[in-house]
């Protein structure tokens, strides 16, 4: 597994390297680029659909409070992953996935 790892820390070296364009020439890549920014904000979007059952309800019945804790933190790891690479569409999905997840846990330790 160790190899694996050092494998993949000579491939973003590599990666960074070359300075890939962006938006990147190929139109396959450029077509990905634009997916994943477009996931990176509807998908927070769509977890608030529980944060809003929650708060309008208000009541967090059926909600794991320690697992909705463990994607904060899972957040906190991969925001700043994303901020140490420069990676927008990390930055930005996982700062939306921290506040959706933040009001969840909120939500749940106030009406449960």
């Amino acid at each position: 597994y160790m190899a694996h790892a050092l494998h993949h820390l000579h491939k973003r070296k590599r990666i960074h390297q070359k300075k890939e364009k962006y938006p990147h020439p190929h139109s396959f890549k450029r077509a990905i680029d634009r997916i994943v920014y477009a996931f990176g904000v509807i998908a927070p979007f769509m977890g608030g659909v529980q944060s809003y059952k929650i708060w309008s309800e208000q009541n967090a019945e059926g909600i794991a409070i320690s697992s909705f804790s463990f994607f904060i933190i899972n957040n906190i790891v991969w925001l700043t992953y994303g901020v140490i690479h420069k990676e927008k569409p990390l930055i930005i999905a996982y700062t939306l996935w921290f506040f959706v997840n933040v009001s969840i846990v909120i939500g749940a330790l106030m009406y449960s």
